[in-house]
């Protein structure tokens, strides 16, 4: 093969990688279940191919076979195969005994360093068309028959999803990872003497002996789940991606430059400068550093979050009750964590006016980022 060999993955299976895509390859054949672009859902196959969309792409339905094995053809890839495409190829290998996982990542979205230990996520294609990718190719060193590769593959994808909504994203992120994502599990076959014929025109898979009977069911379930999992947390630490305040502020509409326009309507007896707005912005940004201020933010996001899906049965806040004043709460804890009394008083004030942003906010956030604006402006004119 031309792609360059970078790791033994199991006894002879070896994988193969350049900037065009990775394969995936056993001579002995692997017995697959995926949900590939090309594939019949159970396939026995040699490799297990991932390009990228500029190499093979599937919008010219008509070539893409065709493309397929002209690409084989000039890495001297040789045998059956199913094949997926994808964005961009980085991926990463976790071995787990018995049980490897390729994670394959196509991500979009870079920190950026944004003010002090401020950091946010952004995109050079903006959040429209970004995305963040997490393939899974889960390799078993095991003769497994079809139903249980079925079986195991239902696990495998019922835990990605609880992974992803343990997350618990920022909506704009939320909103593109698993666009594109593709699963694989893939054991050995139980011989490994298929003859001309069987290469060719297949063999009769539920006929042949597997191995599940020597295998304790519930710890490979679990195990399985594990893998996944623990995969996916690593493959997130390596490509770099956490989300902080801003990011949620993004989520939630809420742009700095709004928060300063909110600010600046309720100021009395000075003029409004440019030096005054960069005051204030400078102040926020070092009140968002505090972790005091993030807990209560994030406290007031993540209840109304719950409370606008309905996620509590005994909360219904759609007409916004007058006897919820937890938000009023947080507001004034926020507003006297940053400068004190004078921000309580300070507080009233733009509660009960709500200018600017603050009045299209929910009934959670718009008092804990009235409370934030209170806090803040108090504190410059306190330094003042």
């Amino acid at each position: 093969m031309k792609l360059d060999k970078k790791n033994k993955i199991q006894d002879n299976i070896q994988l193969y990688h350049d900037k065009n895509g990775l394969n995936i390859y056993n001579p002995d054949f692997f017995l697959t279940f995926s949900d590939f672009n090309i594939s019949d859902g159970i396939d026995i196959i040699e490799n297990i191919l991932i390009l990228k969309n500029d190499v093979i792409s599937l919008k010219n339905t008509d070539k893409v076979f065709e493309s397929i094995e002209k690409f084989m053809a000039s890495n001297n890839i040789e045998g059956s195969y199913i094949f997926h495409n994808f964005d961009n190829i980085e991926y990463f290998v976790n071995t787990y005994g018995d049980i490897s996982v390729v994670t394959v990542v196509n991500n979009d979205v870079e920190i950026e360093d944004f003010y002090g230990n401020l950091k946010v996520a952004n995109s050079k294609k903006g959040f429209m068309d970004a995305k963040i990718d997490f393939g899974q190719i889960v390799i078993i060193n095991k003769a497994l028959s079809p139903k249980l590769l079925i079986k195991l593959h239902t696990v495998a994808v019922k835990e990605r999803v609880r992974f992803f909504d343990s997350l618990n994203l920022p909506l704009h992120i939320d909103n593109i990872v698993g666009t594109d994502d593709f699963l694989v599990l893939a054991s050995n076959m139980p011989k490994n003497d298929l003859d001309d014929d069987e290469k060719q025109f297949g063999v009769d898979i539920t006929q042949m002996t597997y191995d599940d009977s020597e295998i304790d069911l519930d710890e490979l379930l679990e195990r399985v789940q594990d893998a996944v999992s623990i995969a996916l947390e690593d493959a997130f630490k390596k490509v770099g991606l956490s989300f902080g305040i801003l990011d949620y502020f993004v989520a939630e509409g809420i742009q700095i430059s709004d928060l300063t326009d909110a600010a600046m309507e309720l100021v009395e007896g000075v003029d409004i400068t440019d030096e005054l707005r960069e005051k204030f912005e400078i102040q926020l940004y070092k009140s968002l550093e505090d972790i005091n201020v993030i807990a209560l933010l994030m406290a007031a996001i993540r209840t109304e979050y719950d409370f606008e899906n309905n996620l509590v049965r005994e909360v219904d806040i759609s007409d916004d009750p007058a006897y919820l004043y937890t938000d009023e709460v947080l507001g004034l804890s926020i507003a006297n964590h940053i400068a004190g009394t004078k921000a309580r008083f300070n507080f009233v004030r733009y509660d009960q006016a709500k200018p600017g942003i603050l009045y299209g906010l929910g009934p959670m956030l718009d008092d804990i980022i009235g409370g934030l604006i209170a806090g803040v402006m108090s504190k410059i004119f306190e330094e003042s």
